[in-house]
């Protein structure tokens, strides 16, 4: 199976290297020295990595054959794809290959459907979970444990517990109106939405 680990960026200084956009969990193993990735589109590979480095956050890479900075600029873009053994497992139980979790449903703990998960984008910060709904819409979920609280590849599932307005945005809004109702009932008597006294607003000590 084939898999997209990275995507070609800027040239960087004058001698062949490239920045990388990451596109994979495991860096240190599919973008290591001495790796045979095929490309995107194939006429620029295929491509053996014979130096990386890190550089102010961003993984820099330097191909055999690659010397100068026209050579690495003509790069720019390329898909990075690395060949995987389609029954192969992260070693982090935690981790997950991006082929394992595309056509998962996901769903809310009470079972209620949001969609089926149709790509996962790699940002610096995070993973987000493009989610196809059933209307044909798309949703982006945080691929985070408080929010994607549960991968079931038995049941082929993903269950989320998404905060207000990350699913619905009419739920922001009423939670929105709801915080503000509190705050002006506070403002107005002194006392918060609990009936307890706001702080500086009573009688002094």
């Amino acid at each position: 199976m084939q898999l997209v680990v990275a995507r070609i960026g800027r040239a960087h200084g004058i001698k062949g290297e490239v920045t990388v956009e990451v596109r994979t969990d495991e860096p240190e193993l599919r973008l290591a020295p001495g790796a045979v990735l095929a490309t995107d589109p194939a006429s620029a590979g295929p491509l053996t990595i014979e130096t990386g480095r890190v550089h102010s956050g961003r993984l820099l890479l330097r191909f055999e054959g690659v010397r100068d900075r026209n050579a690495a600029e003509a790069l720019r873009n390329t898909l990075l794809i690395a060949e995987v053994d389609p029954a192969e497992l992260p070693e982090d139980p935690e981790e997950f290959y991006d082929h394992q979790l595309i056509d998962l449903d996901v769903v809310l703990a009470d079972g209620t459907e949001i969609g089926r998960i149709a790509e996962i984008t790699h940002l610096p910060s995070q993973d987000l979970l493009i989610v196809e709904r059933p209307d044909g819409g798309e949703v982006m979920i945080p691929f985070v444990e408080e929010i994607v609280t549960e991968i079931d590849l038995e049941e082929q599932r993903a269950v989320i517990a998404p905060p207000p307005g990350l699913i619905d945005e009419t739920e922001a809004v009423i939670a929105s109106s709801r915080d503000e109702d509190a705050a002006d009932g506070s403002r107005k008597d002194g006392t918060g939405a609990d009936g307890t006294r706001a702080s500086g607003s009573g009688e002094d000590a």
